[in-house]
């Protein structure tokens, strides 16, 4: 049995911390805030917002919850959305996206004739990207200095998301492939072409809510590690304690704590140790966000929905809000020239004295409130995917999880990047994982 800290109480080091537990370890995690990063949702005045209202490859949570204990329906409803996301044009046109369908032919041919085609082919040429992605790197523990050629050609292809977009010629159709990265503020020509799989993630797996949102999902994750015994110490993890070039400690501020492992679940530039291997890499800042708590009638919207134009906002409905109430949130990936309320009332979506509750944060708000950014590490280049951390580090005994590690950032990433950590630490001498 080795002794395990994890640094840092988000999804990445809850997931972790579980996984190695039921491994056999005797684990301690470490977090100066309340647990849960940004699965905690933000409230005010009986309104709730989640930060991740949805996410991709449920099996990945799934394999969470069966590998730790009992399966996930038993704790959580997980429903599958059917209509994510509609994008308005500032051309007055307007798109649907059906998750989980992998025809999207009909939606895009009603822009233009042709353009469903071309959606679906673009969508249906990150089959391969996906295969070789998951294979190589997103589930199995990966060497970079060992790459398999497919997954060599990927990451180290000079091609860009931008150029790959222009071959779709509608700007459009651009928009809507570019949105995960315009909404998170990456810039396409340093996003590799193979990272725009994210469409085809959303139409081949579907998208997936948690019943009563991440807060339910936080609640079932808490209640797991003290069914997995896992020790939670509050407290901020200062620096790892590396003596004869391996782990030995984690110093902290209510003191040394002794381990053989360590787990980064925080952005590796908080510890001494860790910053100079990161030190070329930039956090993904997140865009401003405003809550608001609405009253009465609202127009029927999806999940999600992208106003393209400008200024440019992305409104997900689907918060938690008293009866007669709706609690929205409004993101705002660009420049804010003009109040959000003010650009949803211009476009017709509400009304101005709708609004009951408001809260406006901005980015350095929210990365406080986080205690880091879960977008993880900005796209600088293709060199950026071999900057991150994990499942390894150059430290022995030290592993990296969570939205700063490897394979990336987002609930399924997150996820994945802890079942890599598992595999590379394995279980404790002599355990059979039935603590």
């Amino acid at each position: 049995m080795a002794r395990v800290v994890v640094i840092g109480g988000g999804f990445g080091g809850l997931a972790s911390a579980l996984r190695l537990a039921k491994l056999g370890h005797d684990v301690t995690l470490v977090e100066e805030r309340d647990l849960g990063g940004a699965l905690v949702p933000f409230t005010q005045d009986d309104f709730a917002w989640d930060a991740a209202t949805y996410t991709l490859v449920p099996a990945v949570v799934r394999d969470l919850f069966r590998k730790t204990g009992r399966p996930l329906e038993k704790e959580l409803d997980l429903v599958q959305l059917d209509c994510l996301r509609e994008h308005w044009f500032e051309d007055g046109t307007s798109v649907v996206l059906h998750a989980g369908r992998s025809d999207q032919h009909d939606a895009f041919e009603a822009l233009g004739a042709g353009l469903g085609t071309r959606w679906v082919d673009h969508v249906a040429a990150y089959a391969d990207d996906w295969d070789v992605i998951r294979r190589g790197y997103a589930e199995v523990p990966w060497d970079p200095d060992h790459l398999s050629p497919d997954l060599a050609a990927r990451f180290e292809s000079r091609e860009t998301l931008h150029k790959r977009l222009r071959r779709l010629r509608d700007e459009r159709l651009r928009l809507v492939a570019a949105h995960p990265f315009a909404a998170d503020r990456h810039d396409l020509r340093n996003v590799p072409a193979w990272a725009g799989l994210t469409a085809y993630l959303e139409q081949r797996f579907g998208a997936w809510a948690f019943t009563g949102g991440t807060g339910a999902l936080l609640a079932a994750l808490v209640r797991r590690l003290e069914t997995r015994q896992v020790d939670v110490v509050h407290g901020a993890a200062r620096d790892i304690v590396v003596r004869d070039g391996r782990a030995a400690a984690v110093a902290t501020t209510v003191g040394e704590l002794d381990a053989e492992v360590v787990v980064c679940a925080v952005d590796p530039r908080r510890l001494p140790a860790l910053a100079e291997s990161v030190r070329r890499t930039m956090p993904a800042i997140p865009a401003a966000m405003t809550y608001l708590g609405l009253r009465g009638e609202v127009r029927d919207l999806p999940h999600e929905l992208v106003v393209h134009s400008d200024p440019g906002l992305v409104v997900r409905t689907r918060g938690r809000a008293p009866a007669g109430h709706h609690a929205w949130t409004v993101q705002c990936p660009g420049k804010q020239g003009e109040d959000p309320v003010a650009v949803l009332a211009r476009h017709g979506v509400i009304g101005p004295d709708q609004v009951v509750s408001r809260a406006d944060l901005s980015p350095r708000d929210l990365v406080e409130r986080w205690g880091g950014s879960p977008l993880g590490v900005l796209w600088e280049s293709r060199g950026t995917v071999r900057q991150r951390l994990g499942p390894r580090t150059p430290i022995a005994g030290v592993y990296a999880a969570g939205s700063h590690a490897a394979p990336g950032s987002g609930l399924p990433y997150v996820g994945l990047s802890a079942a890599l950590v598992a595999q590379v630490v394995g279980p404790a001498s002599g355990a059979r994982g039935q603590r």
